[in-house]
């Protein structure tokens, strides 16, 4: 299975990848992006943000979201969208 992560130093809060794939993008609440595992997809809704708790994980290169295959090409055309090329994904 895929995995995504953004770089934040990197990410101009467009929301692009919100716009393509909102079932993989969060708005983080200061004005950037962050990756989530949705609960519509897994056991559990996962966002990496760097938040502490449930339902929280790391950000950055550490907090890599699992790509349900039949979002995979959503989450390309996100990364290929986004202006500051801050989306990675790992196949």
């Amino acid at each position: 299975m895929a995995k995504v992560w953004i770089d934040a130093d990197e990410c101009m809060g467009a929301g692009t990848c919100a716009q393509v794939a909102p079932q993989v993008f969060h708005n983080r609440g200061d004005g950037l992006w962050a990756v989530k595992e949705s609960g519509q997809f897994f056991e559990t809704e996962t966002v990496f943000d760097g938040g502490s708790g449930p339902g929280h994980g790391p950000d950055g290169f550490d907090g890599k979201a699992r790509v349900p295959d039949s979002l995979l090409e959503l989450v390309i055309d996100a990364a290929q969208e986004c202006p500051g090329e801050c989306i990675y994904v790992e196949a």
